[in-house]
């Protein structure tokens, strides 16, 4: 963050100094007291269960507050701000802050695929670029305002995920990044314990289209049939199309599963482009060709960004692939599960697959509100029509999951087990040099992580 002293901010806020020093110099701006410290401004929006032990032990420091309470009277060394509404205060803030920087902000929403085509832009960008970002998986709301503060003086872009938990997140983001370059990955079904229903959630992913703005650039994947559906006749800015089957701007053809990734040739505008992307499966080319439409916009020459893309390390079990018991190919997929990553999965099994018996170890798939028993159906008949010759699901929803499969004709044997007991000696039988392993799970499924582990470490 860009330091300020307590005047300035009194200037942008218009507040009132009631308390302490106004040449205090603010390093550090919060939301919540519990990552409060020395040094830090707090907008104090909270008005229940305020931890006054943890603001008198951040001292000093600066409250932002639209109310004056008796305890700041006894914090010597805590300058106070009073301010008419300290909701607008902190949006005014926001905002500023945010005016501050005028350089290429993304945001990556996606059922899937966020953290990864994230990952990829920040890769290319950061040879030659300081680049802000989301760390790792950590996109809910309750990060926005520390990523923005992350921007300073010195950084040139910013790639940030805006994942969708409910309707508003996507344009809750905006507010605060007010992105430049917006990028759709895919939209399937998920999270519907707070969308409750697939319409909504689909129209929550949408929010990106005016995120953007009419002046910004969206990036759209042309293969999955729900981002055609979004209305677009109201957007006045710049629409960049990615796909392998449907026509697009960015496309990839001769795609080849390779050791440890994919080759595939970028065709663009005519001319073609080798890439190699490590990581299995169509989806991660899906992934690389939106960051290549992302940093291609922001000036990144196509044969640099490939050649950047050869140090890419796949994140981990993101359909990573290693050797396990008795020999087995694993293939990780344990860090998140919804059907549009299911179906992504049971693809990638089978083109890795190459003559190897196929097997696949699955758990309930999570947040599915009231459709969980409808969509654990829908991904049992789909895992029936890729031909795999061993499904073995631990949990209650995962085993309707493997009824319908039975069901809907699946030719291989279905084992299903209440929880992770009993799935370990199955494997030993199964597990050998001429096996695949595909192991899919929520990453907060921990007996079936531990049990992964467990086969990994046994090589």
């Amino acid at each position: 963050m860009i330091s300020y002293s307590v005047k300035d901010i009194c200037e942008i806020l218009d507040g009132e100094v009631v308390q302490g020093s106004r040449d205090f110099i603010i390093k550090d701006a919060v939301l919540f007291t519990v990552k409060m410290g020395p040094d830090k401004l707090l907008f104090l929006r909270q008005r229940w269960k305020i931890d006054w032990t943890r603001i008198q032990k951040s001292t000093p420091c600066v409250i932002v507050t639209d109310t004056i309470y008796n305890q700041f009277s006894k914090m010597k060394n805590c300058t106070v701000i009073k301010v008419k509404d300290v909701e607008k205060a902190f949006w005014r803030f926001t905002s500023f802050y945010r005016s501050q920087f005028n350089i290429p902000v993304v945001a990556v929403t996606g059922t899937s695929g966020k953290t990864t085509t994230k990952e990829m832009i920040k890769h290319i960008l950061s040879f030659d670029h300081k680049v802000a970002a989301t760390i790792s998986t950590a996109n809910s709301r309750t990060h926005h305002f520390t990523y923005l503060l992350s921007i300073d003086k010195s950084t040139d872009a910013a790639v940030f995920e805006t994942a969708v938990g409910k309707p508003g997140d996507v344009l809750l983001a905006s507010r605060y990044f007010k992105p430049t370059i917006g990028i759709i990955t895919n939209i399937g079904i998920t999270h519907l314990d707070g969308c409750k229903t697939p319409e909504a959630y689909f129209q929550a992913k949408a929010e990106m289209v005016e995120a953007v703005g009419q002046t910004g650039t969206l990036i759209l994947n042309m293969d999955d049939e729900n981002i055609k559906k979004i209305q677009l006749a109201g957007f006045h800015g710049r629409v960049i199309t990615v796909g392998i089957d449907s026509p697009a701007d960015y496309m990839a053809n001769s795609i080849e599963y390779s050791h440890q990734g994919m080759k595939f040739m970028l065709n663009f505008q005519g001319m073609e482009y080798p890439f190699f992307v490590p990581g299995y499966g169509r989806h991660q080319v899906l992934n690389l060709l939106a960051a290549i439409a992302a940093v291609h916009q922001m000036g990144v020459d196509l044969k640099t960004a490939a050649q950047r893309m050869l140090t890419f390390k796949n994140l981990p079990s993101h359909l990573e692939y290693s050797k396990g018991m008795g020999g087995a190919i694993i293939l990780d997929d344990t860090w998140n599960s919804n059907p549009t990553s299911l179906k992504t999965a049971f693809e990638t099994l089978t083109g890795v697959s190459k003559g190897k018996k196929r097997i696949a170890l699955i758990g309930d798939i999570k947040a599915l509100g009231n459709l969980s028993l409808e969509l654990h159906h829908q991904t049992g008949e789909m895992i029936a029509n890729t031909g795999v010759d061993i499904l073995i699901t631990v949990g209650p929803m995962a085993a309707e999951l493997g009824k319908q499969a039975e069901a809907s004709g699946m030719r291989g044997n279905v084992y299903s087990f209440p929880n992770i007991k009993g799935v370990l000696p199955l494997l030993k039988q199964h597990l050998d040099s001429d096996s695949i392993l595909l192991i899919k799970c929520s990453g907060t499924d921990k007996p079936i992580i531990q049990l992964k582990k467990l086969i990994i470490k046994q090589t």
